[in-house]
């Protein structure tokens, strides 16, 4: 895999003194490997080192394992560890019937909307509940995070791990830590009610952490040391037209229901770094704060079914984007890490 070419805005990764940085990582489903291929390139810079990783849903299970994996063998432990856990994900789909149709793999085209299966599964689920249809609360993922992750070493690693479900009773944001962090943790960050039941934890059922924080960012702030966020944006926030189609319209809706909870708290740490007085303790963590954002034009042309495709081809095409889109923002801000921030938080006040 290419290295890291230094241009005018950059510094020799050779010569780089260390920048502790955070990451935030959103949920999206099968769209995770685009953050696992962002991750994977930026693991091989010797001068990046993570403090935290914020996530929900499938950025909740690239962190636990990115952290476990570090525990157990440095940067090339969690890359590892990823790798193999988006394999898992791969082959514990290969018995599923939720396929491509056929005129899908003649076109090239990624999208499951043309698949018998979907298309039930679908439409039962605006008929039946997961308690109907999946009585077992059956979920594949668990043993494949079981198989992932040692959770015990998890629990001691030095790499924070901040995972957000949402409590349905509340509907309350609640973030898992690294010793609180257990597979049904991680299967309430990604519980989407119309598809699993609800995960029970000390008494209280969880839905994913998507409809409270998609992810959140305050823990990054008030409990690492790192001053620099990079955000991993899975999501699209724009999207150009109106959506005239049911699916689009549904694939629209869902966006912008994922986004909220981010936004609205971007908007809020903005107004904070205005109005906090950098000289109190508290004050001086947001003042310090320094925002990055990775995202894709490519993720714009992937809907929601998508989500659900769990083939090898895939994940890989989308670790490949990342990979290229974690290249070009160390081209372009890679000299910028532990100076300034890359992502203008102001501009989301605009018209507030």
């Amino acid at each position: 895999m290419a290295a890291f070419t230094p241009d005018s805005n950059s510094v020799s990764s050779v010569d780089r003194a260390p920048v502790h940085v955070d990451f935030a990582l959103q949920g999206g489903g099968a769209h995770g490997a685009f953050a696992w291929g962002v991750l994977d390139r930026l693991l091989e810079e010797p001068w990046l080192r993570i403090d935290g990783l914020s996530g929900t849903s499938a950025g909740a299970m690239n962190a636990a394992v990115l952290s476990d994996g570090y525990a157990e063998g440095g940067a090339e432990g969690a890359r590892a560890a990823l790798e193999g856990f988006w394999r898992r994900v791969s082959d514990g789909a290969l018995l599923s019937p939720l396929r491509r149709g056929p005129m899908d793999i003649l076109l090239g085209q990624w999208t499951m909307d043309n698949s018998p299966a979907f298309i039930a599964m679908d439409l039962a689920s605006r008929l039946f509940s997961p308690y109907d249809l999946n009585p077992g609360g059956f979920n594949p993922l668990r043993d494949i995070l079981a198989q992932s992750i040692d959770f015990a070493r998890l629990a001691r690693s030095e790499v924070k791990v901040f995972a957000t479900a949402t409590c349905v009773r509340t509907g309350r944001p609640r973030v898992f830590r690294n010793a609180d962090l257990t597979p049904d943790a991680l299967l309430a960050s990604a519980c989407l009610p119309m598809m699993f039941q609800a995960i029970e934890i000390d008494g209280e059922a969880y839905w994913d952490g998507g409809f409270s924080g998609n992810p959140t960012i305050s823990p990054l702030v008030r409990e690492c040391s790192a001053h620099d966020t990079i955000l991993i944006q899975i999501n699209p926030v724009e999207r150009a037209g109106t959506p005239r189609s049911a699916r689009d319209i549904l694939n629209r809706e869902n966006e912008i229901a994922f986004n909220a909870p981010l936004l609205k708290e971007l908007r809020m740490i903005a107004l904070l770094r205005q109005v906090a007085d950098p000289g109190h303790s508290e004050g001086a963590l947001w003042a310090a704060m320094r925002l990055h954002r990775i995202s894709s034009a490519a993720m714009v042309e992937l809907g929601y079914s998508s989500k659900l495709n769990a083939e090898w081809a895939f994940l890989c095409m989308l670790r490949d984007e990342g990979r290229t889109c974690a290249e070009s923002f160390l081209k372009q801000h890679g000299a910028d890490l532990g100076q300034r921030a890359t992502f203008d938080l102001d501009h989301l006040l605009e018209g507030v």
